[in-house]
């Protein structure tokens, strides 16, 4: 603001300046006065027009686990009980650059490091015969998260294409950690979706008062990469240079904003709708062809409604989704029979798969007018969630793949960008019978920010 006045107040005395050369006199003209106003509105103007955009967040974990590591505690669980461990994580880290062209055109990227990124290196073994070796250090992946452009028509039509967010659920929708009371994103549809799933595509969105839509044209899921425990979660990777597209999906998001009264609009309630649908089975090089399989397409179908209320102090937000994959079993069978160097998991997958999840946060700083004229914040909170990547199967059912958890926490932001984050949960397995699974309780401590910078 103070660069905007110091422009505007240089142009002033400029134009005055130029004004008083040409003239000795000092009196201005009504005419001259209304062309130098003039200017100084359109300086004014573009010193307000902010067009690059810079942001990011990022998330730094420690966790400790009061069970085992070792993955075969599902199978052995009395093998496993009283083990415990630590583990320090970067789940985490994005940067944000867009650009406003002008006339409706505008672009956005985001780059995603998560778990610290992958770091590799080459190295030369002298005492070898002089090799040369490739070594992993650290493991993690970097991903471009999103990268599209944007022509926006109307507030009530923008029509972008490339990396898109696919905003079914909560979780991808609002991914931020501001977004989320727990050290880590909501498990459930962590668990049985992509997170954050992100997709080369096309959508047409916008916005009229109360009302929010979004519409994707997307590629299909990938059969192949469904499994036991993670559903349909690894199904939009691609370990090619490119995504196939030999099937297509389609995704549609209503968001309503009920406390919209006339021309004022309110976001402290949303109630969103999401739903997601799409074949699957022959979106891949392996061969699918033959009279086993013909009658085969494996469509994914979700459905999801998410909410958040801001209000008060309070902070009340969750989402419950369902889906459902046609031809399970003979996706199962199909996936089990190819070979063992495969990209494929190899497992057997669910029809059926859920995640039920809400969470409830208190801001006690709202008590403090110093505080809260600070702006800072200090919650507590609760959170719950159900969910089951194997709800339904025809095959093998693994009964630790769903389970539910409570959580307590705090979140501290001593700035509105900073997030202090300590928090305790307590999850049970679901029953299995012939086996009692250990609980999995664990305690975490996070550091977060998020923000964005308009120049």
């Amino acid at each position: 603001m103070k660069t905007i006045h110091a422009i505007v107040c240089f142009a002033v005395l400029f134009l005055f300046a130029e004004q008083l050369r040409a003239d000795d006199s000092i009196s201005i003209s009504r005419s001259d006065w209304q062309a130098l106003t003039q200017r100084v509105e359109k300086l004014e103007k573009q010193a307000n027009n902010k067009r690059l955009t810079l942001g990011g967040y990022g998330e730094a974990v420690y966790r400790r686990n009061f069970y085992s590591s070792n993955p075969g505690r599902y199978k052995q669980p009395e093998q496993y009980r009283g083990q415990q461990y630590g583990q320090f994580d970067l789940p985490h880290v994005c940067f944000y650059v867009g650009y406003d062209f002008g006339k409706g055109w505008r672009l956005s990227s985001e780059i995603e490091f998560e778990h610290g990124g992958v770091e590799a290196a080459m190295e030369v073994e002298g005492d070898e015969g002089i090799e040369y070796e490739s070594e992993v250090e650290r493991g993690g992946e970097v991903a471009l998260e999103q990268l599209w452009i944007e022509k926006q028509f109307s507030p009530m039509a923008k029509l972008r294409a490339g990396m898109l967010i696919v905003p079914i659920g909560g979780v991808n929708a609002h991914h931020e950690p501001n977004q989320f009371f727990g050290t880590y994103r909501p498990e459930g549809e962590l668990t049985i979706l992509p997170c954050t799933w992100h997709d080369i595509g096309l959508q047409l969105a916008g916005r009229y008062k109360w009302l929010q839509y979004t519409a994707q044209l997307l590629p299909g899921l990938q059969s192949n990469q469904f499994g036991n425990s993670s559903w349909i979660h690894y199904g939009s990777a691609s370990m090619f240079e490119y995504k196939l597209g030999t099937t297509l999906a389609g995704l549609a998001r209503l968001d309503f904003y009920p406390l919209h009264r006339g021309e004022k609009s309110s976001d402290a309630l949303r109630i969103s709708l999401s739903g997601y649908t799409g074949t699957s089975f022959r979106n891949t090089f392996e061969p699918t062809e033959g009279t086993d399989y013909q009658d085969v397409h494996g469509l994914v179908s979700i459905g999801a409604v998410d909410w958040s209320y801001k209000g008060h102090g309070l902070i009340f937000r969750g989402s419950c989704l369902y889906g459902h994959l046609n031809d399970a079993e003979a996706i199962s069978t199909f996936n089990r029979s190819m070979p063992k160097n495969s990209n494929s998991k190899r497992q057997h997958v669910a029809s059926d798969a859920y995640s039920c999840g809400a969470e409830l946060g208190y801001d006690f700083f709202t008590l403090n007018p110093v505080l809260r004229e600070k702006r800072q914040q200090f919650f507590l909170f609760a959170r719950y969630d159900a969910y089951d990547a194997m709800a339904r199967v025809k095959t093998v059912r693994k009964y630790w793949a769903g389970r539910q958890k409570l959580s307590l926490g705090i979140n501290y932001m001593p700035i509105p960008e900073v997030i202090v984050k300590a928090e305790y949960c307590h999850s049970w397995i679901n029953k299995s019978p012939t086996l009692t699974y250990n609980p999995e309780p664990y305690v975490a401590l996070s550091v977060a920010y998020f923000g964005m910078f308009e120049f």
